[in-house]
This record gives C-alpha cells, structure tokens and sequence, in this order.
C-alpha cells in the first residue's frame, strides 16, 4: 500500500467510512527493504499506544500518524505475522492492555455463508448475533448480523463509547453478513449497530438476533450467554414427544405475565420470573391446567401492546429477569407436568427506530409498498415472506424457542392477516398475487414450511393458528395439502357462544342454533374452544359481566357456559381472571383481582373450574376423539322451547362414554326424560348447580339407574331432574 493511499485509508477510518477496516488495521506484510509486518490501530482514546509480542515478551511503541488517534508501527525484523496485543495510556493516564480485534480471522464458514445464502440454515441464532465464545484460546464476543446494502456497518457499545469509528465490520463477500470477533468482551456488554446506508444516514439499530435487551425505555441489545443454563426437565422431553396431543386432555391458561399478579405493598410492580415460577406454576398445577400459554414475552418497548409488537425476536423480555429466569420458569412448569406455549408474532412489526424497519436504509425485512408492507390496524410494518431470508429469520426463530427455552408450543398470532393480501385493506390499497388473487403466496409457502421443519425437528410441539376465516386445512397435514397447524382456535364457536349466553334467558329459544351450529363444522378442523384475553377487552366487559340476570344468574350462566365448553368437541383455553369471575375488563396496567376470592360466588366458580379441569383431564371421553364425529353424538338438540340440550361424548373405546345434560334456563326441571345407549346406573360426576359452587344444590342425589322406555331413538332412558342454569355430566357405571 502505498504512503497516499494508506493516507486515504486512514481517512477513510477515521471518518467511520471505511467499507472494510481489516485492509487497513490489524497486522499485515507489507515490502520494506524484503518482508516486514506492519500493525495498525485506531485508538483515539490513547495518548500513546505499543505492540506487545506475546511470544517474546517485547514491547514496541507505535506511532501516531493521525491527530486522531491512528497509530501504526512496522518491524522490519519481522519476516511473518506474529500474535500480540496492544497497549495504551489514555489522556487520563489509564494504562490497558487487550488484543486487537483486527488481527483475527473470519469466524463464519464458507460452508455458514452457503447455507444462510440459501435460507436453509435453520439454526441462525447460532451464527448471528453476539455470541460470547474463545477464538484461538482468546475470550471475547463474536458479532455478526445481516446488512446487505450497508455502506458500513460498526459494533457500538458501552465498550467503546458508542463511538462507531472503533469497531467497524467487515462483509463477507457478496453475503452481505458483516462480523467481527472483540475480544475481551463477555456477558452484560450493552451494544448496538451503528449502520451507515447507501444515501449516508447513520442509523443505530438494535441486535435482530440479541438474546437479552435492556429494559424499556432504554433500546441496547446485552451481551448473554444463555448456554449455561442446566436443564432437569429430561423425562417431560421425552414423554413429549412421544405423546399424541390430538388425543390428549389440552386445557391451557392464557396468561399475561404483565398483569396476573403484582406487588402492591412494592409500588405495585409485577412478578419476576423467579417470583412466578413459585406462585403461577403452583397456581397452574392446582387448577388442574395442562398448559399456560403466555402472551408475547418477546422483547417488545410498549407495555400497551401486550407484548405484540416485538422488537427483538429472541429475547425474552427483561421485564420479569434475565434468561436463565426464564429458563428456570420453563423447567419448573416441566417438572410439574406443565406444558408452555407461546404467542408468537410473525405476521407483523413494530416501525421504532431500533428495529427491524428498513434495517440497513432499505426494507430487508419487510416490502417496500405500504400496500404490501403495511398494516392499516396495527400500523406495524408486516415481513416480506417471499424472501427466503426473511422466512430463514422467523423459522429459525421458532425453532430456537424449542431448541433453547424447551418451548412446547408457539400460538401464531394474526395468521387470517398473513394468509389474505387483502385482510382489512379497501379494493385500491392492496396487490393481487401473481394470479391476480388475493391469497399471499409468500406467506402460505412460509406456514406450510414452517409447520413442516417444526414438526420434523420437535414431534410433540403443538403449533396453533389464530384465524378466523374459512381458510381450508389449517390443520390439515401440508402433504395433504393443509397448512400444517396442530390446533386451530375455533373463532367461530366463540363469537355463536358468547352470543347465546349474553342473551336473557327467555330470548335463548330464537338463538338455539348458537349452541348447535358448531357442530356441523367441529370435525372439519382440529379446534381449540378459546375464551381468550380478546373477549375481556376493549369495551366487550369481562366473562361474569357478558352474563345476564343477577348476582346468581350471573354466576350459574358463567358455570354452565364453561361447562358446555368443556363438554364440547375440542381443546380447551381460558384467559386469567375467568376462572373465579373477574367483574372488570382485564386491565394490563394492574393485576387481576385476586381479591375476590375472598367472596363465595368466586370461591365456587373456581373451584367450578377447578373439578371441570379435573374431570376433563382423568375422563378419556372428553379429550381422545376431539376431531372425528364417532366422539360425538346429539341425543336431542331439538328442545328450543326450554333451551336444553343433551349428547354423548365418546373415548376411543366406544364402551366409554359420557352423558351431558345442560339446562340454560333458570327453570329447574324434574322428570326430564333422555334416552341413553346403555342400560345401567348413571352416576352424576359433575352438577354445576352444586352447593360447593354457589349453586342451588338441586341435582340427582348421585346419580339415576335407566329405564327399559326407548326415548330419542335409544332403547333405554333416564329421568333427570335439571336444575337451573345447569350442566350435569352422568357416568355409566355398568353392572
């Protein structure tokens, strides 16, 4: 390098401007009198700087050869690159020493490159990101990070003053991943890119594949290790993924970690990880739930947003602890039989400064036309799924929450917005696919891949849709041409529902096929009944509230509601604060109000809850043919007049069944009479109307024996009393 150009290099460095720094800094031969190595250094913090060579103990001092703290040394005597490390003394006096980040090698593979050039390379967060690691014996963090039209890009940080002009990266090749290994570094670090675009804007973005990041409102990524954590829940893994969920009891709790439960006495904060692996997974277990499923606990800047608007992909959020919490939460839940699912948003995000929006100066992650990369709802910015880095990011993502968290579950968020060009956009703000129609081919081929890879790597995740269209196949296998979900929420059977039971009684019989419609439909896709946190928001009033009637109307319609739900064909899902009968909206600024557990109407409905999700869990009835009509069969649904409804739920062995009687009416009935397909006592293993749920204690004193008298097309029959705004569940017991 000649003495003009290197001057021009240096320019170029110290400007922050350089489009890859290791040409000029680090150790290089350079000709002079034969061979000699010349080491380079920007150090504008040092008043003097010196080379140490680490092999023979010596100290060279450099020279500055920029006002700006470029200094450079060449040792003629030296016929070959040499390890060392750099000394300073700052303008302050501080004297240090650290190896220089410029004298290592490339750390990505060819062979990384390749697969991260095809989208294949499924395990990314093991590649980008800041990993602390040893290269060449040396400790430090390795950063690499996806800017393909960036001029330059810089590791800033606290390490270095945020000051971009000290870490600049290096591209490698035409991947357009720039990297670079500062060693020294390790855990707790603050960092960010410091990203210089095409038209010369300097944009600071937070790390897309960070596993930790400060707590809002502060923006930086952390420097974490989340390798160290050691995991104790083997025999869960392994009964996981061997289980058939389709044929098992799934009852989860939806839970906002934000707001189930506070500190009032400490400013009202929330619980920590560490504070709810003891109190909610104790909860959880005695309610009797299979599953909590957790709102967003992606990294997300918004506490209003509730969690849906994630900034960082791979980081829990600090709110409640570190990772290793978080880890420590999961296990525990594992170790108690609890199964974790999470939202996962990969339909849309947020436009803050710090994240994934126009990453590198252009739109990476997301499209260019507002038409295509914009939500009219959210006003979020929505992923560019016809670029396979795009679905490399979000797939590799779901698979690290399997990998690293031992998730047993991703619930994806907004897929009905995702499936249809057109979801929520007037006739001139939307683009026809390449056919002319509106389904997005992108997202489509992204969910089915999705689907396939998780399964392929995970047997035993369940992966479950929020939407709400009558897309066919949700959950359908993708080789049979579904989407390849596990679940579907049912949307359907939620809005009919909550319909039916918002009515006054006496208006039910003119809205009967509510109850009914859903099952017409109920085996077309495998459903999830959901009563999720969207029904208690915005002005839609909580559970016990949507009820009508008084005080005790109130509370037996909400028994009875959730009766029928468990009852009916399909997994199960409630929302916090349902389960004892919270009175106000859920409000994600304060805790739900525990405090009403010191009421008995609250007591009985969850203790309600309680014995349901015990019945359903221990009745193989109820859960093993959710999704083929031999589980189910009407006994009447003809009875509009007084709003009742019988059937019979059947397990695998059809010998095992279980016969529903529901009333929804404050009228008690007595000497109702049913048919049944077995002639044998009936035992009454669950009464909604009982004493221990603030009911009226009226019922079947246990149980009834049948009668030889054919009713609704059945040789045998029993003569029930029905009490008022009930469900009963009667168990064969045979002679």
């Amino acid at each position: 390098m000649s003495k003009d150009n290197l001057k021009d290099q240096i320019k170029l460095i110290v400007q922050a401007s350089h489009w890859d720094p290791f040409q000029v800094l680090g150790n290089h031969m350079v000709k002079k009198d034969g061979k000699a190595v010349a080491i380079r250094a920007f150090l504008p913090e040092a008043k003097e700087a010196w080379v140490i060579d680490l092999k023979l103990k010596k100290l060279y001092q450099m020279e500055r050869i920029h006002k700006d703290g470029f200094f450079e040394i060449v040792l003629p005597e030296k016929k070959d690159i040499f390890p060392y490390q750099i000394r300073i003394k700052t303008h302050e006096g501080t004297v240090t020493e650290f190896y220089d980040p410029y004298s290592f090698l490339p750390v990505l593979t060819d062979f990384d490159l390749h697969l991260i050039g095809e989208g294949t390379h499924y395990h990314l967060y093991e590649k980008l990101g800041a990993r602390v690691m040893e290269v060449n014996t040396v400790k430090g963090v390795h950063f690499a990070v996806w800017a393909p039209n960036a001029k330059r890009v810089s590791v800033i940080g606290d390490f270095n003053r945020w000051d971009g002009r000290r870490h600049p990266m290096r591209v490698l090749g035409s991947s357009g991943i720039w990297e670079i290994f500062i060693p020294g570094l390790n855990e707790g670090a603050l960092y960010k890119y410091e990203i210089k675009t095409e038209k010369k804007q300097v944009l600071t973005k937070a790390d897309p594949y960070a596993f930790f990041a400060e707590i809002r409102p502060k923006s930086a990524s952390v420097v974490c290790d989340i390798s160290t954590y050691q995991w104790r829940d083997a025999r869960w893994l392994k009964n996981r993924s061997e289980r058939n969920w389709l044929e098992s009891p799934v009852s989860i709790y939806e839970v906002h970690l934000g707001s189930w439960m506070r500190v009032p006495e400490e400013g009202d904060r929330h619980l920590t990880y560490k504070e709810m692996t003891e109190k909610l997974v104790r909860y959880v277990r005695q309610m009797g739930y299979t599953h909590i499923e957790l709102m967003p606990v992606t990294e997300h800047p918004f506490d209003a947003s509730w969690g849906y608007q994630t900034i960082s992909y791979y980081a829990p959020t600090s709110r409640f602890g570190k990772p290793q919490d978080f880890m420590h939460f999961v296990d525990i839940c594992h170790q108690n039989d609890i199964g974790v699912i999470l939202d996962w948003v990969p339909a849309h995000f947020p436009t803050d400064g710090h994240g994934l929006g126009e990453f590198d100066g252009t739109c990476l992650y997301e499209h260019e036309d507002p038409r295509q990369g914009f939500h009219p709802d959210w006003g979020t910015k929505i992923f560019n799924f016809g670029r396979k880095e795009v679905k490399n990011f979000l797939i590799s993502n779901a698979l690290f929450w399997c990998e690293k968290y031992h998730i047993d579950g991703l619930r994806v968020d907004a897929v009905a917005s995702m499936l249809y060009l057109n979801y929520s956009r007037q006739e001139d703000e939307w683009i026809p696919n390449m056919f002319g129609g509106r389904e997005n081919l992108g997202a489509i081929d992204f969910l089915k891949r999705f689907n396939e890879i998780l399964h392929h790597f995970y047997p035993g995740i369940l992966a479950i849709a929020e939407e709400s269209t009558a897309w066919p196949g949700v959950s359908k296998p993708v080789y049979l041409g579904g989407l390849g979900f596990s679940l579907k929420w049912n949307m359907g059977w939620m809005h009919d529902t909550l319909e039916y039971f918002s009515k006054d009684p006496v208006h039910r019989r003119y809205h009967h096929n509510n109850l009914t419609f859903s099952l017409l439909y109920a085996f077309t896709e495998n459903f999830a009944l959901v009563l999720s946190h969207d029904e208690v928001v915005h002005g839609k009033s909580s559970m016990l509230s949507k009820m009508p009637g008084d005080t005790w109307q109130k509370f037996a319609n909400l028994r009875s509601l959730y009766g029928f739900m468990f009852t009916h064909p399909g997994k199960k899902l409630l929302f916090m604060g349902g389960e004892f009968g919270q009175w106000d909206e859920w409000n994600h600024d304060k805790s739900i109000d525990w405090h009403l557990l010191k009421f008995t109407p609250h007591k009985g409905l969850q203790k309600f809850v309680m014995d349901m999700n015990r019945i359903y869990c221990s009745e193989p009835a109820l859960y093993e043919v959710d999704f083929r009509h031999e589980g189910f069969a009407w006994i009447d649904f003809h009875d509009t007049d007084h709003n009742i409804i019988s059937f019979i739920r059947y397990a695998k062995d059809p010998d095992n069944f279980l016969v529903i009687v529901c009333n929804f009416t404050p009228v008690p009935r007595t000497g109702y009479r049913i048919g049944v397909p077995s002639d044998c006592f009936y035992k009454e293993i669950l009464n909604s109307d009982a004493k221990i749920y603030w009911g009226s204690n009226m019922g079947n004193t246990g149980g009834l024996n049948s009668d030889a008298i054919a009713w609704h097309g059945k040789q045998y029959s029993i003569q029930v009393t029905l009490p008022p705004l009930s469900v009963l569940i009667l168990k064969p017991l045979k002679h």
